[in-house]
């Protein structure tokens, strides 16, 4: 009796390194999908973020709108700039520590971390265009708030330029707008809308230095995945040019095969050693070589077949010589005169 010692070691190995396989497999099955998870999150609190800056910009609009703002209306807009600080520095915190990530695990597939810095890259720009149009909306609503200052002061008699006017907000000090004003006939109410306006570019532009070293970060970030990004869409678009261009000659090959089958000849055709069926006479026998051989016949003589021409081909019992069957409706197919 022989010693199975040796092969049964053998086996085990081999199922060992299966096991090995399959652990792989699964564990880079789950690291995807927590990467995938990891994204999806991000990419709703960018969209948190965008929906928050449409609503900013709202808000910047009813406080332009109105001599003196509702406090609630500037409690609400605080709320939200507070808001958005805190979605946006946790969409860079994880942008941060993807890119960290994907550094580290240069060693997984290729295919995986292709995957993984295409998501990462359209994520960091998308973040960028949504700060972009945040920051776009703050400048915006500081410059008009500025105008409205500098309207106010023409009021009272006192013309002030660009340059002066910004040295004042600069300042920080609402006093250097009135106190050359004090003693003229300015209204209460554009003293008090003078005063608010200022608050409100002071407010606005601590908001804008804070998100600022984000955004630089950020921008890099994108700047540098750049190159990676464009050579994707590249090979995308390279791959639509191509794809355009198979259907393109698929419609061409169609159009010729519907000519050639309009002019095809029938041309007579003899298969050697042919077995015929004596129950069946439309029934013949070939092995598997002659079936080849009358395919690449039919083929090589521009013979079309119906895309149902009724053949019927089946193993006949004769399985370990390779024999088939193969039923030759001769009614049908008259160019074809298979003969024993």
């Amino acid at each position: 009796m022989k010693d199975r010692l040796e092969q049964l070691k053998a086996r085990q190995l081999t199922e060992d390194d299966d096991s090995e396989d399959v652990e792989i497999a699964i564990d880079n099955t789950a690291f995807m999908d927590e990467f995938f998870s990891e994204i999806e999150e991000t990419r709703l609190n960018i969209d948190k973020i965008s929906s928050s800056v449409e609503e900013a910009k709202k808000l910047y609009s009813i406080i332009l709108s109105a001599p003196i703002p509702e406090s609630k209306t500037k409690d609400d807009l605080e709320k939200l700039t507070a808001e958005i600080k805190k979605t946006a520095n946790s969409v860079r915190n994880r942008l941060k520590s993807m890119e960290r990530h994907i550094e580290q695990d240069e060693v997984r597939s290729s295919a995986d971390m292709r995957i993984r810095k295409s998501q990462h890259s359209v994520l960091s720009r998308k973040f960028v265009e949504v700060m972009t149009k945040y920051n776009e909306a703050q400048v915006d609503f500081r410059e008009r708030s500025k105008g409205r200052i500098q309207r106010q002061l023409e009021i009272t008699g006192k013309n002030t330029t660009d340059e002066e006017l910004e040295e004042m907000l600069e300042s920080g000090n609402p006093a250097i707008f009135t106190s050359g004003i004090i003693d003229s006939q300015i209204s209460k109410q554009a003293l008090s809308e003078i005063e608010g306006r200022h608050k409100d570019i002071v407010r606005l532009e601590s908001s804008i230095k804070e998100l600022h070293d984000m955004f630089v970060d950020i921008a890099m970030l994108v700047e540098n995945q750049g190159e990676m990004v464009d050579n994707i869409e590249l090979n995308m678009m390279h791959t639509v040019d191509h794809v355009e261009k198979a259907k393109d000659e698929t419609k061409k090959a169609l159009k010729y095969q519907s000519q050639a089958r309009k002019t095809l000849p029938i041309i007579p055709f003899r298969l050697p050693s042919l077995w015929q069926n004596p129950v069946d006479p439309t029934r013949v026998t070939l092995c598997t070589d002659q079936l080849v051989l009358l395919f690449l016949l039919l083929s090589r003589n521009s013979v079309q077949l119906d895309p149902h021409p009724g053949l019927d081909v089946a193993p006949n019992g004769f399985a370990e010589r390779k024999w088939e069957s193969i039923r030759l409706p001769l009614s049908s197919h008259p160019g074809i005169r298979p003969t024993t």
